[in-house]
């Protein structure tokens, strides 16, 4: 039976003892041997693999080259053999850290892999990278990646469905580092104590604004995931060592919730799986089929539909106004509502237009497709028939969009939203979408051949056919892996194609 805590600031007199604090809870969770379930199991495979298909899919983007290079410039330390780096040689190995920073930051590149939306917002698969590179360094099993990925989804899960970060400006990753240890914790096998101190260094130390996610998003968008996974890799070694952490870090009167988040009179009301439960949060993620923000996905498929049906909608002379009518959430973060001039402008990065649902919506409205790279290049960001009609295109709150993405029953929970389209005759054509068509409520759910059909298509140019499949066949048998096949949980890319990729020389 699950297990509901209140999560409270208390005074430094109270002396709370650890068994009441979250971070000791989620350390217990950590130690709880239960095994997985065979769907979970299923699942935490697609996963992999869809991690892999995004990474590999941004092998020659800067951010990832850079992160790259990085982590060569810092060998296999002595403690193991080390983790692989998406893209080089398996034989090619970087201390478990680095591994996790360089493969971390090519996952979250494009914006493409799994999401879990609540109260606050998370892309759970950037926990994969950080685990496996520390299984492969220590010679772990893949039974034990299985559980260890297992724990750190249903940590990210259960503290993202409980608090909010955001409405506070705190980036998403403060609940990234905590599931990250505690899914370490699982994969080592370490005492609650150790993982208690390891999730609260990790928290500490991944507390930063979302100013990385305002305005004009650079490439530090990428980083700020990898940046949490090698922090927490790093607060393990060092509660390994007997090193503490600042304590209660989430109740203490100086701690998180008094002075990041609700303040002092708060309470957090988090349910995690009680001893012996299973853990299947994994099962409530969902991941993109298009490479944008999450709540694009569903209005991505619903302008495909009205391109085909009525291609009038894609013509800005046709056009006087287009209004999406949806959540808090698409109205502030990526629409009209977030106030930012930079989500209208041609000449915004990359990352900000991953993030303007207007831009996203002129050009799926005209091209019928979304295509990862294609659809962000400046030329096609610059064309001016889709700038008039991107200008075109605003949002607006509705209160019933913004219940339905808070709603706890998953066949009401609704990533959508309502397009109301003026067009020159005054007619108005009013069309709506509740749900991505990838969802698993969706009109096409994703399960494993759409996961591998996505590596595909993303790989085709990068990797070789054969590598592909070499990379299915191993990932496909996750769980029975002895230590030595996990080395193999990774790919290469095609002979020479790193080498046209350069990036300026760094410190290391």
């Amino acid at each position: 039976m699950s297990v509901r805590r209140t999560v409270r600031v208390h005074p430094s007199a109270e002396r709370l003892p650890r068994s009441e604090q979250l971070a000791w809870s989620l350390a217990q969770l950590a130690a709880d041997p239960v095994e997985v379930d065979l769907d979970v199991g299923e699942m935490i495979v697609n996963r992999v693999i869809d991690d892999t298909a995004v990474a590999a899919a941004s092998l020659l983007r800067a951010p990832v080259v850079a992160a790259r290079a990085q982590a060569m410039a810092h060998p296999a330390s002595r403690g193991g053999v080390g983790g692989t780096v998406v893209g080089l040689e398996r034989s090619t190995r970087t201390s478990p850290e680095w591994a996790a920073w360089a493969n971390g930051v090519a996952v979250r590149e494009l914006d493409f892999h799994d999401t879990f939306l609540a109260a606050e917002y998370s892309h759970p698969g950037d926990t994969i990278p950080p685990i496996l590179a520390v299984a492969q360094h220590v010679g772990s099993s893949g039974r034990d990646v299985v559980r260890a990925i297992a724990t750190a989804y249903e940590v990210q899960v259960s503290l993202v469905r409980s608090i909010s970060l955001h409405e506070h400006k705190i980036d998403h990753v403060a609940h990234l580092g905590p599931a990250v240890a505690a899914g370490l914790g699982t994969l080592l096998h370490l005492d609650p104590a150790i993982t208690f101190h390891a999730i609260g260094q990790a928290l500490h130390t991944t507390t930063a604004t979302r100013q990385s996610r305002k305005g004009e998003i650079s490439t530090w968008k990428a980083y700020a995931p990898a940046f949490a996974g090698k922090v927490a890799i790093e607060a393990v070694d060092r509660a390994m060592r007997g090193q503490t952490s600042p304590t209660p870090i989430y109740e203490g009167v100086d701690g998180v919730i008094a002075w990041l988040l609700d303040g002092p009179d708060a309470a957090y009301e988090v349910t995690l799986p009680g001893p012996g439960e299973a853990k299947r949060s994994i099962l409530e993620t969902y991941t993109k089929e298009h490479s944008a923000e999450y709540q694009a996905q569903a209005l991505i498929d619903l302008a495909r539909r009205l391109h085909r049906e009525h291609p009038e909608t894609g013509d800005p002379a046709r056009v006087r106004s287009i209004v999406l009518h949806t959540s808090h959430h698409t109205h502030v973060v990526i629409g009209s509502g977030a106030y930012d001039p930079q989500k209208y402008d041609p000449t915004s990065t990359r990352e900000t237009l991953d993030h303007s649902i207007p831009y996203i919506l002129a050009v799926a409205l005209q091209d019928g497709a979304w295509h990862h790279a294609r659809s962000y290049s400046p030329a096609r960001a610059a064309r001016p028939d889709t700038v008039t009609l991107w200008h075109k295109i605003t949002t607006r709150e509705d209160p019933e969009w913004t219940r339905r993405y808070h709603a706890d029953d998953p066949a009401e929970k609704a990533f959508g939203g309502r397009l109301e389209i003026t067009l020159d005759d005054g007619s108005v054509l009013s069309r709506e979408i509740s749900v991505a068509d990838a969802h698993p409520l969706g009109a096409r759910p994703f399960a494993r051949p759409e996961y591998i059909h996505k590596l595909r298509t993303l790989a085709a140019d990068l990797l070789d056919d054969a590598e592909v499949d070499r990379f299915l066949d191993v990932a496909q048998r996750l769980g029975d892996l002895r230590a030595a096949e996990l080395l193999d949980v990774t790919v290469t890319a095609r002979p020479g194609l790193l080498a046209c990729a350069s990036a300026p020389e760094g410190l290391f």
